[in-house]
């Protein structure tokens, strides 16, 4: 395990955390008329239909929870690791898998609760996306990660 693997999950989190982007980013979109307003929830104009807004915030709300404890985690693992602190290393790991598995399950149920057609494929896909994730932070799909998120930022208006 190595310093560069943190690095490497920091940057993932950073990718996946809602709300990453704002308007005062100098590197965010702008227009011709300026910088691109980024709400930071769906607004009424959202592209998906019936419940897909409430069910944006609960699937983006758990997104950031579970992706932030799974970096601190997985950071308490490697300097356990680092450390020869087997116990506190396999603590941190557990500790990171159930924040995996709670995002997964809190995606499930709000893909099953999902009435817009394509919100409920799209967090489907990121669920299962989820579950192939582990604790090897070499293992992450950073790409698929980031595809998937960008459209359910898409699709919740972000």
């Amino acid at each position: 395990m190595t310093m560069r693997r943190l690095l490497a999950a920091v940057v993932v989190a950073a990718a996946l955390l809602p709300g990453a982007g704002c308007a005062d980013d100098p590197a965010a979109p702008t227009g011709a008329d300026g910088p691109t307003v980024v709400p930071s929830a769906p607004v009424s104009g959202s592209p998906v239909g019936g419940n897909g807004p409430q069910v944006c915030v609960e699937a983006e709300a758990a997104s950031s929870t579970a992706v932030r404890t799974y970096v601190e985690e997985t950071g308490r693992m490697l300097a356990a690791a680092g450390a020869n602190d087997d116990t506190a290393a396999r603590t941190a790991r557990k500790r990171a898998q159930d924040a995996l598995a709670r995002w997964r399950t809190t995606l499930r149920e709000q893909s099953d609760r999902a009435t817009d057609p394509q919100l409920r494929t799209l967090l489907t896909d990121l669920s299962a996306q989820v579950a192939r994730l582990g604790t090897d932070v070499e293992s992450i799909d950073e790409t698929e990660l980031d595809r998937l998120q960008q459209r359910l930022d898409q699709l919740c208006s972000r």
